[in-house]
């Protein structure tokens, strides 16, 4: 086993180095805004997209890793699909007076090789603001 194979097994997967990075939009009228952008290597161990304000509730939250798709659902998607609490398919939508939160996470932390990028596209009126915080490590 080589050195650096050695110093890599010290730290559990995903533990190592962990690092919040946020993003915000305020105010978030129509339109694609990109709220974290992440190069690899690295794993995401989760992430919430936070929304005050809205009239429809069709802002998309999109998480693509290495250039793959792997969350785009809408406000009102997760709320018509009943995933407003934990479940293992890793998204869950909690709200609040005037305040949605959308978070990601699975039950296995996702390695990515060359990025991360945490989007929305809003879809609606009176959107306050987007604030979204990706939690990553090496």
């Amino acid at each position: 086993m080589t050195e650096k194979k050695r110093r890599k097994r010290r730290c559990a997967r995903g533990v190592c180095n962990p690092e919040r990075t946020q993003g915000l939009e305020a105010p978030a009228p129509k339109g694609d805004y990109s709220l974290v952008n992440l190069q690899g290597p690295g794993v995401f161990l989760g992430a919430h997209v936070s929304k005050q304000g809205g009239t429809n509730d069709l802002t998309f939250v999109i998480l693509d890793i290495d250039g793959r798709n792997v969350t785009n659902l809408s406000f009102a998607a997760a709320k018509n699909l009943g995933l407003t609490q934990q479940n293992p398919y890793g998204l869950v939508l909690l709200e609040s007076a005037g305040l949605q939160n959308m978070t990601i996470g699975f039950p296995t932390p996702l390695r990515f090789h060359s990025s991360l990028t945490l989007k929305v596209t809003v879809n609606e009126d009176d959107v306050v603001q987007i604030l979204a915080n990706v939690i990553h490590g090496d």
